[in-house]
């Protein structure tokens, strides 16, 4: 049996959540591979919204095995947070979600350290969320950091301990005020909570389950144009968020990766700095940002929006080895008289039609496609799809090579068409 893969293929906030959630029931195991609570996955089902940070998007699933994976970061205080709110809404999670002694925990110094580098940038800030997420992986390629492991060990205080103290004359450099201690309760509490879920030998149990032929969806965070090698560098994440690191972040070989299930939006959006060749500082932008509710799930942050990339969007598709995508919100385009796309950029006076290592100073190429003008909300079946609207994505099928099969036209689950393109 080999593990599937879903991933975004964009800059993050594609709408993964919802469709983990929608292929839950198809799947015996989903598993997180990477990222941390900087990503936030969000569900809904009729009146009823979910946020998930750190807990697979299977957790809502009787019968579903969940499991946070090694190339993962775990701050104990948001995860409690989480977990608790999960709990008091009935869910059992404790009995559906394992975590990999191997992930890394996030200390509330990672937090001040994250904060207090952001604030030293000034103008050159890359729009951390300020979780922890890239000091908690520079400790882990640096050999210093704890493992969820650690927490079952008995010096596991005294390892705590050492490496707030690196952290503490690390920040000797900043002129940043802090106080460490008024967070380490709440996080000392939230190690204690965790000691609940079973703490588990990711990568044997994921091949077992593999062995045993049970169906594994890998989870990404974030999106790949967002990766820390593949992404816009420097304004990247601190993880490997292409489908790379679903063998990295789990324990499982390359030859295991089945399906690869890419998602990305009819349209673009970004969170923080960084390049944006589509991006539209207009009432069209505007217009797309309020109809989409494009504010951060984790931050409420205001999302920039624009045109969909086509020339991103191939590149993400060729380093992901994309078998079949997924285009979310679609809906939010339902009242544009007019949809572009971005086929190729110039820089220059020079035509690229791939996407380049720098990607400033350019301009995009776009070609226009007549709007569909109705309402695309409550269609379920493919059949009741507006002409216009299946023009525009069977220009995207012919464009990338790759077959869109799921629609998503809403947040709620319900909200789904299912194509065999």
């Amino acid at each position: 049996m080999n593990i599937d893969v879903l991933l975004g293929l964009q800059w993050g906030d594609e709408g993964k959540g919802k469709i983990v959630d929608v292929l839950a029931p198809h799947y015996s195991v989903i598993a997180r591979f990477q990222g941390g609570p900087n990503a936030g996955h969000s569900l809904q089902f009729g009146d009823q919204k979910f946020v998930l940070h750190s807990i697979p998007s299977g957790i809502f699933h009787h019968g579903v095995t969940n499991i946070i994976g090694n190339g993962v970061v775990i701050d104990p205080t948001i995860f409690a947070e989480e977990g608790m709110e999960l709990a008091q809404l009935g869910e059992p999670v404790a009995e559906r979600l394992s975590i990999a002694k191997k992930a890394h925990l996030i200390l509330p110094s990672h937090r001040i350290i994250d904060a207090a580098t952001e604030a030293s940038k000034g103008k050159e800030k890359i729009g951390s969320t300020l979780k922890g997420i890239g000091p908690a992986y520079m400790d882990k390629t640096g050999r210093n950091g704890l493992r969820v492991g650690d927490i079952l060990s008995p010096d596991f205080l005294e390892k705590y301990s050492n490496l707030k103290n690196k952290h503490i004359e690390f920040l000797k450099q900043f002129d940043y005020a802090y106080n460490i201690e008024e967070y380490e309760p709440l996080w000392f509490q939230g190690v204690e909570y965790m000691k609940q879920f079973p703490v588990i030998d990711g990568e044997f149990a994921l091949n077992d389950f593999l062995k045993n032929g049970q169906k594994v969806l890998a989870e990404g965070a974030q999106g790949s144009l967002l990766d820390i090698d593949f992404g816009s560098y420097p304004f990247v994440t601190s993880s490997t968020t292409i489908c790379a690191g679903a063998c990295t972040g789990l324990g499982v070989a390359p030859s295991r990766i089945g399906k690869v299930y890419g998602i990305f939006k009819a349209y673009c959006t970004r969170v923080g700095s960084g390049p944006f060749p589509t991006e539209l500082h207009d009432a069209t932008g505007a217009e797309l940002r309020e109809i989409g509710k494009e504010y951060g799930a984790t931050t409420g942050r205001p999302r920039r929006t624009g045109w969909l990339d086509l020339v991103a969007l191939k590149y993400s598709i060729m380093i992901n080895g994309v078998s079949e995508l997924i285009m979310m919100k679609a809906d939010v385009l339902d009242t544009f008289d007019q949809i572009k796309v971005a086929v190729s950029y110039n820089r220059e006076g020079v035509e690229l039609a791939h996407y380049p290592y720098q990607i400033d100073n350019i301009v995009p190429v776009y070609q226009s496609f007549p709007g569909w003008k109705c309402d695309l909300s409550a269609i379920t079946r493919e059949e009741e799809l507006p002409v216009e609207f299946l023009n525009y994505v069977q220009f995207i099928e012919r464009e990338t090579g790759v077959p869109i099969t799921i629609i998503s036209l809403g947040p709620d689950r319900a909200q789904t068409v299912l194509r065999n393109a």
